[in-house]
């Protein structure tokens, strides 16, 4: 496993050397074959526990990183890896650079007290949630392993503990720039902003402030983009601080995230999200209050006069909600099949969505229904039938195509994570794992094997998700 050094020299104490701490009787849990081929990552298999535990030194120093971050609306200026080492970066098999990174893999500088550990069921929701919302076809982290570390993780109730192996195109946060805007480091900005373009944008050829301005405009592209996808199979983040917003586009941090059964706008799963700041609705409203927040760190590119550089700036911002807008009629056009655009379709939409909240009827299985029904193969629920007569003018031969690609059949649920988890916790394995991956890697195809994970728990509203921390 070749690994090169990244972050090393955008800045004093943005990435601290750091060892990951060994763990006592490293187990593998999870491993990503397929992954593991793309990158080429040939770690003998009696090696890679350890090697993915924490617990083999590298070939260069692995290290933890800074960012700040808005959380839940409240400025803490430094946050950083807490609990996870970066070990490096690995060129995957078109020669771009991923990070690799151990999470749950001991304290660091950035801790705040805390143990730096990881306990199993949250590590084992990150890998499944990860790969399932890859298979959806949604910009997302990825993860390679889950080993579990023979030790207990001190919450409460005491938990078995592990370390996840993410990679992500990088770990450039929002949050990161808000930690240099916040040290007055400008040159550090200069620095972490060029590397973002070089990695994730390197069609801006521009030079100075045009060149992050347009850095700016192709984020906010990529968040509309993502967000877009979470509400179109209806994924909740559950805590879109600015310390979870990837530059580019990608979905970080599985934590409390939670799919919606049921259709409502106001689906909260968070715990800690008592006021429904993130609510599934209210998602797009925040991915455009933190393209904001890296707005204002980018100052310092842009002008010396702060005024000036906000009123370039600001039309930029502004533009999130129309550029979300465009994109989500267009969403719900593919999601129906809906012909050309027509005046109407907006209020067709909402009918559609009012009823489907009225009667408590599931978001992922009624788009399936509606796209099978269009093929003549579903019934759709009878409280559907009077729209779908206005609905069914509007598709066309093509209708079908279109609706099957935006519409999944299977989607990672609340219930079956938790059967998951809760078999990993007592058996360090599981059954019904190894049958959902399956069905997973392949969303929106017929399976033989589908039926058990398009079930509908009888009541999810009480239905609770925890950090993990």
């Amino acid at each position: 496993m070749k690994l090169v050094p990244r972050y090393t020299d955008i800045a004093d104490n943005f990435a601290i050397e750091d060892q990951p701490s060994s763990v006592a009787a490293p187990q593998l849990l999870l491993w990503n074959e397929a992954l593991a081929k793309q990158f080429n990552i040939g770690v003998e298999p009696q090696w890679r526990a350890s090697t993915f535990a924490g617990n083999e030194p590298q070939q260069i120093k692995a290290l933890a990183l800074g960012y700040s971050g808005h959380q839940f609306g409240h400025f803490s200026p430094r946050l950083g890896d807490g609990r996870a080492h970066l070990l490096g970066a690995i060129n995957d098999d078109k020669n771009q650079l991923w990070d690799i990174q151990l999470k749950g893999s001991g304290a660091t500088p950035y801790s705040r007290g805390g143990d730096g550990r990881c306990a199993l069921g949250p590590a084992i929701r990150e890998y499944v949630m990860s790969e399932a919302m890859h298979a959806l076809g949604i910009p997302t982290t990825r993860c390679l392993a889950v080993v579990g570390t023979g030790e207990a993780v001190y919450r409460n109730p005491p938990q078995p503990g592990a370390v996840v192996t993410r990679l992500a195109s990088s770990h450039i946060r929002v949050g990161s720039f808000q930690y240099l805007a916040t040290q007055g480091d400008a040159e550090g900005l200069k620095k972490l902003a060029d590397l973002a373009i070089k990695r994730h944008y390197p069609e801006i050829t521009s030079e100075g402030p045009e060149r992050y301005i347009a850095f700016l405009t192709a984020v906010i592209s990529n968040q509309v983009n993502l967000i877009i996808n979470w509400m179109r199979v209806g994924f909740v983040h559950g805590v879109m601080n600015t310390d979870n917003t990837l530059v580019s586009g990608e979905t970080i941090d599985y934590g409390p995230c939670a799919m919606m059964d049921s259709f409502d706008f106001d689906t909260v799963f968070s715990s800690i999200d008592k006021q429904g700041r993130y609510a599934f609705g209210n998602q797009p409203n925040m991915a455009s209050w933190n393209c904001a927040r890296l707005a204002e760190s980018l100052i310092p590119l842009i002008s010396d006069d702060e005024e000036k550089a906000v009123s370039l700036l600001t039309p930029v911002i502004h533009h999130f909600s129309e550029q979300f807008n465009t994109q989500f009629t267009v969403m719900w056009s593919k999601k129906l099949g809906l012909a050309a655009a027509k005046e109407g379709d907006k209020d067709l939409v909402s009918e559609l969505l009012t009823l489907l909240q009225a009667h408590h009827l599931d978001y992922t299985n009624t788009f399936d229904a509606l796209t099978e029904f269009v093929n003549g193969n579903a019934t759709i629920p009878k409280e559907l039938i009077e729209w779908a007569n206005k609905w069914q003018s509007r598709t066309s031969n093509d209708s079908y195509k279109t609706m099957r690609a935006a519409n999944p059949r299977i989607i990672p649920r609340n219930h079956i994570i938790e059967t998951i988890l809760a078999e990993y916790n007592e058996l360090g394995s599981s059954k019904l794992m190894s049958r959902f991956v399956k069905v997973a890697n392949k969303p929106y195809l017929f399976s033989d094997d589908m039926a058990e994970f398009q079930e509908v728990p009888s009541n999810d509203t009480d239905y609770k998700t925890f950090c993990g921390t």
